[in-house]
């Protein structure tokens, strides 16, 4: 196994018993990840008790906000969302969210001249600078007010938890956690910054975290005895397959290290709730339930596994 695979990062590398990984999806994906933990807390498996927790971009909020609040507790939150209405007949084919899909747009333009995964990285954190560059500049306070919302505490909670993020001006992966310096609803907010838009923390810019290698990052839970994955993703990935940066490569990663690994994603019914739809927060309820649901059925098989 090649174990530089995935970038090096500065900070404190720890070991345990047990590691969550959450990985990145939108709205939707969040929904889902909620459900998944509180389908399996309902049904006696907490694993919200993780030795470390890792989050990207939506898996950032979901790791801030099982911190800080019951899993049945936001669970109820997101179902009871009253959906917005959407326009257009009845039975009317779903269309992709608009900015969710210029930004796939911008992506896969970007995947398509990137030489590696490093290369993209750089070109995603020029294009956001540029797009900066021409904004109002309004996006940065209303950003971190949305992301402030989201978060029943805006205090770093005392088990491990690092959320991860790319350093727009050289593309280097970035991980935040207690010890940072930085405020949790920063670091989150900056996790999520995916939207073409970089969010600054002093004067330092940074972009989405799932841009690090994939949406899930699973590889900085080597050393943990346990790793268990949430990816809303599925585990897919954008990139040309050679660059290696698949959910798939990094569980392999984490196994030839030693530890046990297990995934949880959606399930195929499923699909139409994420990826293009990611951003349609009509869908959260409907993407909370699926996830309750597998987590539900899910728990009494990784009891053992966990525990």
């Amino acid at each position: 196994m090649n174990t530089t695979l995935f970038p090096t990062l500065h900070f404190t590398q720890t070991t345990g018993e047990r590691a969550l990984v959450l990985g990145g999806g939108g709205s939707t994906g969040n929904a889902w990840l909620i459900g998944v933990i509180a389908g399996l807390f309902e049904a006696g498996l907490d694993v919200t008790t993780a030795d470390l927790t890792i989050g990207t971009s939506a898996g950032s909020t979901a790791a801030a906000q099982i911190a800080g609040a019951d899993p049945t507790e936001l669970f109820a939150a997101t179902v009871a969302t009253v959906p917005q209405q959407r326009t257009g007949p009845v039975g009317s084919e779903r269309r992709p969210h608009r900015p969710m899909a210029d930004q796939l747009e911008r992506f896969l333009k970007i995947i398509d001249s990137a030489e590696d995964v490093t290369d993209m990285r750089r070109r995603m954190g020029t294009a956001a600078l540029d797009r900066e560059a021409a904004s109002d500049g309004s996006w940065q306070a209303q950003w971190r007010a949305t992301v402030a919302s989201r978060l029943p505490s805006q205090l770093w909670p005392e088990r491990s938890v690092l959320i991860t993020a790319v350093d727009a001006r050289t593309g280097e992966p970035v991980v935040f956690d207690q010890h940072s310096g930085v405020d949790l609803v920063d670091a989150v907010a900056a996790s999520c910054a995916g939207g073409g838009l970089p969010y600054l923390i002093g004067d330092n810019p940074y972009i989405d975290g799932g841009y690090r290698a994939n949406a899930e990052n699973a590889d900085l839970a080597v050393g943990y005895e346990r790793v268990l994955v949430l990816s809303p993703l599925g585990g897919r990935t954008l990139h040309p397959l050679d660059w290696g940066t698949r959910l798939a490569v990094q569980v392999d990663y984490l196994r030839a290290a030693g530890s046990r690994v297990e995934s949880i994603v959606p399930d195929s019914g499923a699909e139409h709730l994420f990826g293009a739809n990611a951003m349609d927060l009509s869908l959260r309820p409907a993407a909370a339930r699926v996830g309750h649901g597998q987590g539900s059925a899910l728990a009494a098989r990784l009891t053992g596994f966990w525990r």
